[in-house]
């Protein structure tokens, strides 16, 4: 009986170890990385408010490139050029939002799989313009009052600038994915990409003010894999 029992226990054990690694090599690697920036740092920029001032204030702060006390991007959009093999989606993605509070777009930047929608919002109390000329996707031109939410979807990849013709700081961008391997950089400037498995991949960064830059990732057993991406100041 003892040695039943013993045999017993030991396939269980092996059974939960294999089902472990059967859920571990399922569920892949993620590259785990930061996005900083390399050269002289440029000093902060102020944009100066002309119209509104009672809603969007005096002046605001230039949100083009943020950078964390280590240097870290904000709101870099890190992605893979040539994703894993993978199911293609039934059901249509959920929507997302951006607001505009206090005339300037909440986030600043967002990701959206092809298909998807953003939903816009107005939670200033005056009147706000959404604009954007895409290549790929349908052009939009909307004003927009206060409490007004204006759905858009986005059929095709691409990277979307919207802005609002009545406030010229305004500035926001929607980048439209392609597959589920996409990420923006929080205020550390770090990101994930999740469920990867073993291979050689091309990371791509994208930034308002920077521009573009590649870098090739071998991604192994090692959970997380570590990468720094460095981006050049201009």
């Amino acid at each position: 009986m003892t040695f039943l029992r013993a045999g017993l226990l030991g396939a269980a054990v092996v059974m939960l170890v294999t089902g472990l690694a059967t859920s571990r090599a399922a569920s892949g690697v993620t590259i785990k990385g930061t996005v900083v920036l390399k050269g002289t740092a440029p000093e902060p920029a102020k944009l100066a408010v002309t119209i509104d001032q009672y809603v969007c204030g005096k002046e605001k702060n230039a949100e083009d490139l943020i950078l964390s006390p280590q240097r870290g991007i904000r709101n870099a959009v890190v992605w893979l050029e040539n994703p894993p093999p993978g199911p293609t989606a039934e059901a249509p993605p959920p929507a997302t939002a951006v607001d505009q509070r206090e005339c300037m777009f909440t986030p600043r930047v967002v990701v959206v799989a092809a298909g998807g929608r953003i939903d816009f919002l107005n939670s200033d109390r005056l009147l706000h313009n959404l604009h954007s000329t895409p290549s790929a996707n349908p052009p939009f031109n909307r004003t927009q009052p206060k409490g007004r939410t204006i759905a858009i979807t986005f059929p095709h990849p691409e990277i979307v600038r919207v802005s609002c013709d009545l406030h010229s700081w305004m500035r926001g961008w929607v980048v439209v994915a392609d597959h589920p391997f996409y990420a923006v950089t929080d205020a550390d400037g770090q990101f994930a990409l999740k469920g990867l498995p073993p291979g050689r991949y091309t990371v791509r960064v994208w930034q308002e003010r920077l521009g573009t830059m590649s870098r090739e990732i071998t991604v192994g057993d090692q959970d997380p894999t570590l990468v720094t991406l460095e981006m050049t100041a201009r």
